[in-house]
């Protein structure tokens, strides 16, 4: 292969390189560099005059002198059923001590998203253990349900609660997890590694760490080879895959980075304007596809800026995803956890998943009449605020109590807590059973009479 000594400018991680062969967009390159030291990199954009590579270990060292070499391939990952227990780093380097993955084939990383003539329809009920979720905004398996933070909230803590208790209710099958972190501090890597081992969780998890002190451009590298790892897992081995990935606003701010680099022009916030088409690219690549037994999941996470909802990272998120479970700062500041706030999430393939046979029948009405009810209550405390509780009607009273009980009872739950769907509705049944029967307006008398006042 040709050596390249052509390199005209460097400028934060990316190399440009004047006069080369034809080369393809994320082909493999090599950057040798005068020490002897090799760096890995791939092209980011070509044209007749000008290759643009992105390094992944830095370019710290890189000068004129430096030679580059293309390899005339994609960046691949080697794929096997011992994927199974290892922890990797975000560039799918092994980092537990144990030995080099030995593949039985090497998968491109690229991807593509699912055909949507191809997809099955999702309906099979994941169950998480977390009350408000499974209850509320049911994850449905081939979904794509993303999980809206902000900073200091744990969402990190929910994540790993979800990958200790996830699982197919109903069904002999192999559930696996793909877990990947991108811009995450060496204390959180190791809290996250620390739980996985304890817990036993790591023997069916594949987990990608892609530390703060790395490279921007690996972190873009990251979510792809999680999803390769899971791909191959689902599609191959006929797996069904939850793919968890934290935190997808370091992985934005990392496309800005790299724009800014490239002198791109803006989008929205400075975030180049083809973020939505990135991301779309990520997302899509859950599902399941007829014909084949296994499926990806997909639970992202992202922390809003600033908690605001409408920042572009949570805006194009949910404009691509089927819902979207919200983290409350409030219930975090009352001590409730999982902080998670049932009113503006939503999860839009929930009936899919849920029913007789599948959850149970009274499910949904369980669901409807619960919501119904907090919103009542939760409106009511800004009254209260006003005029004093002495001004309510004894039913308002009753919805304001309902209010906290709900919070209190059905939302919050230890980290260790893993909830059977049928104790959840249980519990929701019996803060039901403190409102008069005749007030549940959303539950059908056939349900009301079976359930009702159940303990």
């Amino acid at each position: 292969m040709k050596e390249y000594k052509t390199i005209s400018r460097v400028a934060g991680p990316l190399v440009f390189v004047k006069k080369t062969e034809p080369v393809a967009y994320s082909d493999m390159v090599k950057v040798l560099m005068p020490n002897g030291e090799e760096k890995n990199a791939q092209v980011l954009d070509t044209s007749e005059e000008t290759v643009v590579v992105q390094v992944f270990e830095g370019t710290a060292g890189i000068d004129l002198n430096s030679r580059i070499k293309f390899l005339n391939q994609p960046i691949k990952l080697p794929v096997s059923e011992e994927l199974l227990g290892r922890i990797l780093s975000g560039s799918g380097k092994p980092i537990d001590s144990g030995p080099e993955l030995v593949a039985d084939k090497m998968m491109d990383i690229t991807g593509a998203a699912i055909n949507p003539y191809s997809r099955g329809n999702p309906e099979d009920f994941i169950q998480t253990g977390v009350s408000t979720i499974d209850a509320m905004n049911t994850l449905v398996r081939g979904q794509k349900l993303p999980i809206f933070s902000a900073s200091g909230l744990p969402h990190n803590e929910i994540a790993l609660q979800i990958a200790r208790q996830a699982k197919v209710v109903g069904k002999e099958s192999n559930f696996a997890i793909v877990f990947a972190a991108m811009g995450i501090t060496n204390e959180e890597a190791q809290r996250f590694i620390q739980d996985f081992e304890q817990t036993g969780a790591l023997e069916r998890s594949s987990v990608f760490l892609n530390l703060a002190s790395d490279p921007a451009v690996e972190r873009l590298l990251t979510p792809q080879l999680a999803l390769t790892a899971a791909e191959y897992l689902a599609f191959e081995k006929d797996m069904h895959v939850l793919v968890i990935l934290t935190d997808m606003t370091n992985y934005c701010e990392s496309l800005r980075e790299i724009g800014s680099a490239r002198e791109e022009i803006p989008g929205r916030r400075g975030y180049p304007g083809y973020m939505y088409t990135t991301l779309a690219n990520i997302y899509e690549r859950a599902g399941m596809i007829k014909g084949k037994k296994g499926s990806i999941t997909q639970l992202p996470i992202l922390t809003m800026i600033g908690d605001d909802i409408t920042h572009p990272i949570p805006d194009l998120t949910g404009y691509i995803t089927e819902g979207q479970i919200v983290l409350d700062r409030e219930l975090h500041r009352r001590n409730i956890y999982p902080p998670i706030d049932v009113l503006p999430s939503l999860s839009r393939l929930m009936n899919l998943g849920i029913g007789d046979k599948k959850t149970r029948e009274d499910h949904k009405q369980v669901s409807d009449q619960l919501y119904a009810f907090y919103a009542e209550g939760k409106d009511l405390r800004g009254l209260v605020a006003i005029v004093g509780e002495e001004s309510l009607s004894e039913r308002d009273r009753k919805l304001l109590k309902f209010a906290s009980e709900f919070e209190n009872k059905f939302v919050k739950q230890s980290k260790s807590e893993d909830r059977n769907i049928s104790k959840t509705l249980d519990i929701g049944w019996k803060l039901l059973s403190d409102i008069s029967e005749s007030e549940l307006g959303r539950i059908s008398p056939e349900l009301r009479k079976k359930y009702y006042g159940r303990r």
